[in-house]
C-alpha cells in the first residue's frame, strides 16, 4: 500500500534487503501511512523517518502493538548534518609530505545538505520478533526541540541527556535535562560541526587560587592530513597518468 506521503526507498541493487525486511518495511509503511512517514531500506537495515510532531504516537505504537513489540530502546543519538558530504582532506594527488601538509580552511565551503541541520536517531529492538529498527526525526535547525521518549522507554533518560550535552538538542518533557559528559560550566556543544576542535577554553589548576580556573585556549589549531598512497603508484603510473620507469 502506497500513497503520496509515504515511500520505500532502496539505495541500490547491491543493498536490496532480504524479503523478510521488505515485508516488514511494507508493514511499517502501511501502518503509518497517515503520519507521512518515510521507510528507507539500505544495507540490510530499515529506517523509519517520522515527522517530529508524530514521534510520540508512533513510538508508542512501535512499543505496544504486538506486530511490532519494540520493547527496548538501545540508543538515542543526535546528528549534525551541516557538513554532510564534505571532507577536509579531499585531494586529486598523492601527498609527498603526508602529515606535514595542513588544510587551508580559510575559504568557506558550500554545504551539500539541504534539509534540517539536526536529527535525533532512536535504535529499537524487538526480542519477540528478533528484529531491529532505526527511527529518525529531524528537528528545527535554529531551535532544536523534540519530545522526550522517557515516558515510553525509561532507558532514554541518559541517552537524551547526552544528545543535549553534545549537540544542544532539547528534549521537551525530560525529567532532568542537564549536562552529563561535560563540566557544569562548559560553553557550547562539542559534537556540533562548527565547534572548534581545540575547544573554546582550557582549564588548569591555579596554585595561588588553589582551584581549577578557566582561560583562553593557548594552543593553535592545526588540521593534519593523512598521507595518500594511490594504487596507480604501485603500477608505475604517476599522478598525471604517465608511465614511470622502474629503477
Amino acid at each position: 500500500m502506497t500513497d503520496d506521503t509515504t515511500e520505500i526507498e532502496t539505495e541500490s541493487e547491491e543493498t536490496v534487503a532480504p524479503s523478510a525486511l521488505q515485508l516488514f518495511a511494507e508493514r511499517l509503511q502501511e501502518r503509518f501511512a497517515e503520519q507521512s512517514v518515510k521507510v528507507i531500506l539500505a544495507v540490510g537495515e530499515v529506517t523509519l523517518e517520522v515527522p517530529r510532531q508524530e514521534l510520540i504516537n508512533i513510538c508508542k505504537a512501535l512499543r505496544d502493538e504486538p506486530g511490532f513489540a519494540f520493547a527496548q530502546l538501545l540508543d538515542v543519538c543526535g546528528v549534525d548534518y551541516s557538513d554532510y558530504g564534505m571532507v577536509e582532506w579531499e585531494t586529486n594527488y598523492a601527498s609527498g609530505t603526508g602529515f606535514s601538509r595542513g588544510v587551508d580552511d580559510s575559504e568557506p565551503r558550500e554545504a551539500k545538505w539541504r534539509g534540517e541541520r539536526f536529527a535525533t536517531v532512536y535504535h529499537l529492538i524487538s526480542y519477540k520478533h528478533n528484529r531491529r529498527l532505526r527511527v529518525r526525526t529531524f528537528v528545527d535547525s535554529e531551535l532544536p526541540v523534540v519530545d522526550s521518549v522517557v515516558s515510553i522507554w525509561n532507558g532514554a533518560n541518559w541517552f537524551e541527556r547526552e544528545a543535549f550535552d553534545l549537540f544542544g538538542i532539547m528534549f521537551e518533557g525530560h525529567p532532568d535535562l542537564r549536562r552529563i559528559l561535560t563540566d557544569y560550566g562548559f560553553v557550547g556543544h562539542p559534537f556540533r560541526k562548527d565547534f572548534p576542535l581545540i575547544g573554546e577554553v582550557e582549564m588548569r589548576y591555579d596554585a595561588d587560587k588553589k582551584r581549577v580556573v578557566y582561560q583562553p585556549v593557548s594552543i593553535e589549531p592545526r588540521v593534519l592530513v593523512p598521507r595518500v598512497i594511490r594504487s596507480e603508484h604501485l603500477h608505475g603510473v604517476d599522478d598525471a597518468g604517465n608511465d614511470v620507469a622502474e629503477s
